[in-house]
């Protein structure tokens, strides 16, 4: 055999053998996800905010167990996710936190602006553009407020925070002018004078959202705080 020959047959095997090891990095990196028996700080981060959420009722123990495994699922299946019982990617940002465990806080990522235009628009779809950016302001105080979550995930996802998580309207296609809003509420514009609540004068059924004081009135929500 030439050594022409050989030096091809190396160079064909050295690429075979780093092709596969891209491949098992790949895999490996896919496979990094939190799930029954996994147990750590990341575990804890997580078990706190469905404890604090109201998904999980058992101790921030850093152990993956069955009832944290449960309280996944339920957390899960009430916000659109893929119900697993695992905690990949999708769940992790949904909790607002980093595969690190860390919290996400930033605001400018494109993950919290196509999250607040959802919402603005299942929540503002038909409302004056005025009053979508205010939607998108009320999110953003209560990020900033002591009272709610701190991170627009954990805002958006509270358990019965929003009406539209639950009506199916969350899940409706994006207006344009929803992202527009969204973008500029993030920019720090707040047409609701710091409302950290709204609703629907006509459809609402809480009598205590009534005793919130009123800041300002923009189509037909009523901005409070």
């Amino acid at each position: 055999m030439s050594s022409e020959r050989k030096r091809l047959i190396l160079a064909v095997a050295i690429v075979f053998t780093v092709n596969i090891f891209i491949i098992a990095l790949a895999q490996t990196a896919a496979a990094d996800l939190y799930k029954k028996g996994s147990s750590g700080e990341v575990v804890a981060q997580v078990q706190t905010r469905l404890k604090n959420w109201g998904y999980y009722f058992g101790s921030v123990d850093g152990v993956y167990g069955s009832k944290t495994e449960e309280a996944v699922r339920y957390f899960q299946r009430k916000n659109g996710l893929s119900v697993d019982g695992q905690v990949g990617n999708q769940t992790l940002a949904a909790l607002g936190l980093n595969p690190s465990g860390t919290v996400s806080t930033g605001q400018n990522q494109s993950g919290d602006l196509y999250l607040l235009a959802r919402l603005i628009s299942a929540e503002a779809r038909g409302e004056p553009y005025v009053g979508q950016v205010a939607v998108g302001a009320v999110v953003l105080n209560r990020v900033e407020h002591p009272s709610f979550p701190n991170s627009i995930s954990g805002v958006i996802y509270q358990p019965g925070a929003f009406s539209c998580l639950d009506d199916g309207q969350f899940d409706q296609p994006i207006a344009e002018s929803a992202y527009r809003a969204a973008q500029e509420a993030l920019d720090g514009s707040d047409p609701s004078g710091g409302a950290i609540y709204y609703f629907n004068p006509v459809t609402a059924t809480s009598a205590w959202i009534w005793s919130r004081p009123l800041i300002v009135q923009i189509g037909k929500h009523r901005f409070c705080s």
